[in-house]
């Protein structure tokens, strides 16, 4: 049995990131209309990541057959989870969440007077609870989808 190089995990996260890329935002639009950004935003990236991650399976059968399918799997999703919190990461850093947190959390305690190292916590608990959400709708979605992806051709005989 073959050992699954650790340079083609890489190379199926990366592929499977750039695939996700390249379906989200077209998806996205096309429901954007019918249901409004937040809703198309989310279908459409739940569509997009299911559809890259079996695109990323078929295109990866042979690899993810060499070793134990579902480990090999396994190893492709974590290293994808790492790369879906940083990229958690990089969206707060780049986008000003301030406003839309702070609404929310008085909307939900309109009585509440924190202070600025209270909204320094609740900023990052909303931080924590954004990377949480997105490792756990994201890991068995990309799971199922590599899965998929690899039963939909069989590997050659080596």
């Amino acid at each position: 049995m073959i050992n699954l190089k650790f340079g083609d995990v890489v190379t199926a996260v990366a592929s499977l990131t750039v695939i996700l890329i390249l379906l989200i935002y077209p998806l996205t639009l096309a429901f954007n209309q019918a249901l409004g950004y937040a809703e198309a935003s989310l279908i459409g990236g739940v569509i997009a990541l299911i559809l890259s991650a079996i695109i990323v399976g078929y295109i990866f059968t042979q690899k993810i057959w060499e070793e134990n399918r579902t480990k090999t799997i396994a190893k492709i999703t974590v290293l994808f989870a790492f790369i879906v919190i940083f990229m958690s990461y990089m969206e707060w850093a780049a986008t000003d969440y301030t406003p839309v947190v702070k609404e929310n959390y008085l909307k939900a305690n309109p009585t509440a007077t924190p202070s600025a190292l209270d909204w320094y916590n609740i900023e990052s608990m909303a931080l924590t609870l954004e990377k949480f959400a997105m490792v756990i709708l994201v890991s068995p979605l990309v799971f199922i989808g590599l899965y998929i992806g690899s039963m939909l051709k069989k590997p050659t005989k080596t």
